[in-house]
């Protein structure tokens, strides 16, 4: 009877320790999040912004990941195709067991991942994609932005240009949602400022295509005040050396979207555009607080300086962990409620996903180009709260859907 006693006692310990451990290694299975992204075409931006989602899941699994699971990251490129990156969507999600989406650079691809997310109920995090739509006219309760939208950015660069004297602007940028959406903000915000600036002519290359001779000639003719340009990465480079040789920049006010940041400043050297007012990031400034930490962070870790592709794929990760972590599940309605009004510290300071339209408070960095020690850089920057920069509630009502 006492053997017996034992035997029993022992299976049911073991019974026990089974289950146990059981939990033990479910608990620690890690949080999958499926990333899509244009990483081949588009580089110069998406590897380090790799790198800084990279560096954000370091910090937080080494801090005990998401409530003691690990957060994991499966990367893919969509090649810069809207069915490419909706079919790796629906992979991500159904095969490799993804709880949410994030990433995408290009408008056009995050306009048809938030679609898809929005038909399979998918909780989508659009962190670089810029076009307003994606919160607004195309909003839906599933995607959410990070970054500062080109409605934002353009309201912040529209305040600089209303305190100059220039009356006729001519507008250049590429021939998709993004570009579409940067000029239409850009004139809304300045005329409302200055209602009797005029917009003289509008140039839309197609993205990647330019032919900056013809574009520089057709400005040209159009003897603007000033220029606003929204070409961005190869374009750019293009554009700023054509237009410098051709003297288009000469006398002119030019305010340029994204045209500070290092992704797109660096190539250009020397040859970088001197006075124009940018949007931009200047890494080499920061120095104290969150932004200087992270910087600092970055530059121990990968022995190179941050981006702001790095800013927003560390801000990417935090604000995934965040979500998550509020949510207390990896249900899609939950981490859906829980990024609704979720708060969070980045470098940036503290932002807010807000819940009329699911666009976060993040802002920007606006300042004047120059050239430093064979470098384009900003100088006399200032950041500007993302939050200073939207519509009234009303006005968001009524451009987005009712959900």
């Amino acid at each position: 009877m006492k053997l017996d006693t034992f035997l029993r006692g022992l299976l049911g310990s073991l019974a026990l320790s089974s289950l146990f451990l059981g939990t033990v290694a479910y608990s620690s299975d890690p949080i999958i999040v499926g990333e899509i992204n244009h990483y081949k075409r588009m580089a110069a931006f998406a590897g380090p912004y790799k790198q800084g989602i990279e560096l954000g899941l370091e910090e937080i699994n080494a801090a005990g990941g998401v409530d003691g699971r690990p957060l994991e990251f499966i990367f893919r490129d969509d090649q810069g195709k809207p069915g490419e990156a909706v079919k790796i969507a629906e992979e991500l999600m159904t095969r490799e067991g993804a709880v949410m989406l994030t990433g995408t650079i290009l408008s056009n691809v995050g306009l048809a991942i938030s679609s898809f997310a929005a038909e399979k109920g998918y909780v989508y995090l659009a962190s670089e994609p810029l076009a307003d739509g994606l919160v607004w006219g195309s909003g839906n309760p599933y995607t959410f932005r990070l970054r500062a939208s080109t409605y934002m950015q353009a309201a912040m660069l529209a305040e600089a240009a209303a305190k100059t004297d220039a009356v006729k602007y001519a507008t250049i940028a590429p021939n998709y949602a993004y570009g579409k959406d940067a000029v239409a903000a850009f004139q809304s915000a300045l005329t409302a400022l200055r209602p009797d600036v005029k917009f003289v002519a509008e140039q839309w290359p197609g993205v990647f295509k330019i032919d900056a001779g013809a574009e520089v000639q057709a400005l040209e003719r159009a003897k603007p005040d000033a220029i606003y340009n929204v070409t961005f990465g190869s374009d750019l480079a293009k554009f700023v050396r054509e237009g410098t040789d051709r003297g288009l920049f000469d006398g002119r006010n030019v305010y340029g979207l994204l045209s500070g940041e290092p992704e797109y400043l660096d190539p250009l050297g020397d040859e970088a555009p001197e006075g124009w007012v940018v949007t931009g990031y200047p890494w080499y400034d920061l120095k104290d607080g969150p932004a200087g930490t992270f910087v600092s962070a970055y530059q121990a870790r990968y022995d190179d300086y941050p981006r702001i592709g790095s800013l927003v794929g560390y801000m990417t990760a935090q604000s995934i962990a965040a979500a998550l972590s509020r949510a207390g599940s990896t249900d899609s309605e939950a981490i859906r409620e829980a990024f609704e009004g979720l708060k969070l510290s980045t470098p940036m300071g503290e932002i807010e996903y807000r819940s009329i339209d699911n666009q976060s408070t993040a802002g920007a960095y606006v300042g004047t180009t120059t050239v430093r020690d064979g470098k384009g850089v900003i100088v006399g920057w200032e950041y500007k709260n993302g939050a200073d920069y939207l519509p009234s509630d009303d006005v968001v009502r009524s451009l987005r859907p009712a959900d």
